[in-house]
């Protein structure tokens, strides 16, 4: 793309761009995301809304392709100091824009008057137009190896180096993660999935069933979270009919793979997405969750969040044997673990079974330290301790309470 495109395009992206008066002169964080805001609420949402209680967060989602002149962002506000900032590019685009996102970034700073912030990555990918960035701290928070899911750019691993090389300090979403990413960075350090722990609890609550599961008859199996390469199709088509009496509930946005590929009976039912805040409900109203994972590259090295939150609610849990349910979990009799569908039957009749008011005793003394604030606080330590600048170096070490010369 030419400069003369770029220059001409600029006004463009100026008007397009909308000024509100920035709150302050805190350090501003930059969070570059491949998981848009408004799909999933998981880990970036957590954290990012508590960062935004203290100072602007700036989401910046992967760039929308649509049937437009100029290139442009798309600001949206969900919280006092939470941005979610979308890049829209002509179609036209689709093959060469970096350049014109790296202007759109820039344009973003200027026009929102953000000059001390700090880079927060969970795409490797994002570095392509960032990395001109002067940030005061660089994090790449590795929730998952991105490498194995379908789709994954073929410049993913080396980008991935790239960032690995750039970061100030690294996070891991969970330990099997950590292990094999350890030796690639001097500060790298394991945060397995938190919960939402209050949230969560009012599952052990009676809840009015949901309208579209009411009619669904008992026992229910019940899954809520993304439904894509991770999730085993073979081995759910085999558990339902192995136990035709037995219902499956199936909640979440099916994405990367054909839905026509699911397995289709009468005890399977597909509910779609749901917000975050009507999850308590419909785990209520189950007798066992489950989490029916693929064993596969995507999965490898996944610590699913959805494990702390169904033991939370106080449900039974059936997962296949995924390396950070079984350690800590299953070893500690939290959560039963099968990969084959004979296996999974049994699991769920031993489920099913299970009343011993022991086990929600150990699983909430497991679970008492276990928060995203605990997680958030802990991470922004770590930032702060691996600052570029030396102000920040005085504040986290006064959170320490230390004395540190200017």
């Amino acid at each position: 793309m030419s400069e003369e495109f770029l220059h001409a395009d600029r006004s463009a992206v100026e008007s397009a761009v909308p000024r509100y008066e920035a709150p302050g002169d805190d350090t501003v964080l930059l969070c570059f995301s491949h998981l848009r805001w408004d799909f999933v609420f998981q880990r970036p949402q957590h954290l990012m809304t508590r960062f935004a209680k203290r100072q602007r967060v700036y989401y910046i989602e992967e760039p929308v392709f649509e049937e437009i002149r100029s290139a442009t962002l798309r600001i949206e506000r969900r919280e006092d100091r939470l941005r979610v900032v979308v890049p829209v590019l002509p179609f036209s685009m689709a093959a060469s824009a970096t350049p014109v996102l790296r202007l759109l970034l820039d344009r973003l700073l200027e026009d929102e008057d953000i000059e001390r912030y700090c880079c927060w990555y969970y795409t490797p990918m994002a570095l392509a137009f960032s990395e001109h960035l002067a940030a005061e701290c660089v994090v790449y928070d590795c929730m998952d190896e991105l490498t194995g899911f379908i789709g994954a750019p073929t410049a993913m691993a080396r980008m991935e180096q790239r960032l690995i090389e750039r970061a100030d300090v690294m996070f891991t979403g969970g330990h099997s993660l950590y292990e094999a990413k350890r030796r690639r960075h001097d500060n790298i350090h394991p945060f397995p999935s938190s919960i939402d722990r209050t949230h969560f609890a009012k599952a052990r609550l009676p809840h009015p069933d949901p309208a579209d599961q009411r009619h669904i008859g008992r026992p229910r199996f019940g899954f809520f979270g993304v439904i894509d390469e991770r999730f085993d199709i073979e081995l759910m088509a085999k558990v339902a009919a192995l136990r035709p009496g037995w219902q499956y509930i199936l909640l979440g946005p099916v994405v990367k793979i054909d839905p026509a590929s699911l397995p289709r009976a009468a005890n399977l039912h597909y509910l779609g997405m749901k917000r975050y805040d009507e999850l308590p409900a419909y785990l209520a109203n189950w007798d066992v969750a489950m989490m029916p994972f693929a064993r596969n590259e995507a999965t490898r090295y996944i610590s699913p969040t959805k494990t702390p939150e169904y033991l939370a609610g106080g449900r039974p849990v059936v997962s296949t044997r995924i390396h950070d349910v079984v350690h800590p979990y299953a070893t500690q009799g939290l959560v039963h673990v099968a990969d084959t569908a004979d296996e999974f039957v049994a699991a769920g009749e031993a489920a099913l079974g299970q009343s011993d008011a022991s086990w929600l005793a150990r699983v909430d003394a497991f679970l008492g330290g276990n928060s995203w604030d605990a997680t958030w606080e802990a991470m922004d330590n770590l930032v702060c301790l691996a600052s570029r600048t030396p102000l920040l170096m005085r504040l986290a070490a006064a959170r320490q309470g230390k004395s540190v010369a200017a």
